[in-house]
């Protein structure tokens, strides 16, 4: 058990980078144009280094409108079974590229695409990472034991598992 660290470790971005790539589908949160958050799943495609994330949009789509208005984005990934969490933060940057597209094309983009990477209505969404944080929690026989001790020492435990923030 490890208490939450701010100070980031070469090995906790290979780490953020496992749990994203793993878990794939994360949602993303936009600020709607009167000030409302928005969030709707979407599809990882890449994650390019340590902190720049890609995926598809549609330029018609509400999300677009919102970005161009405020850059700031939350994306959030989830695997209950596995207990494992992630939360990330940072600026989008909706472009064209039809040679990055085909890069992170796969074939079941097609379903929104129909025309492939050179889709009119294909946009790039990039988002440059600022701020991350994963949990990894441990299973239930970790959680009865911490709820033990701190029955018989009167103290909480705090972080269970590990807890990492990333800047």
């Amino acid at each position: 058990m490890r208490d939450t660290e701010t100070d980031s470790k070469p090995g906790d971005w290979a780490k953020l980078g496992k749990l994203i790539r793993e878990i794939q589908v994360a949602l993303l949160t936009t600020v709607d144009v009167d000030g409302h958050f928005h969030s709707r799943p979407v599809q990882t495609l890449q994650l390019e280094g340590e902190d720049t994330l890609w995926y598809f949009t549609d330029w018609s789509s509400p999300k677009v409108q919102e970005m161009q208005s405020d850059v700031r984005v939350a994306l959030c990934y989830a695997d209950p079974h596995r207990q494992a969490y992630v939360a990330v933060s940072g600026s989008s940057t909706l472009l064209r590229d039809p040679k990055k597209a085909k890069e992170i094309w796969s074939i079941e983009q097609r379903a929104y695409y129909p025309d492939g990477p050179e889709d009119h209505r294909l946009a790039l969404l990039r988002v440059r990472i600022e701020h991350a944080e994963y949990w990894i929690a441990p299973g239930r026989t970790s959680y009865l034991l911490a709820a033990a001790k701190a029955v018989m020492t009167g103290i909480p435990m705090g972080v269970i598992g590990e807890n990492r923030k990333l800047e």
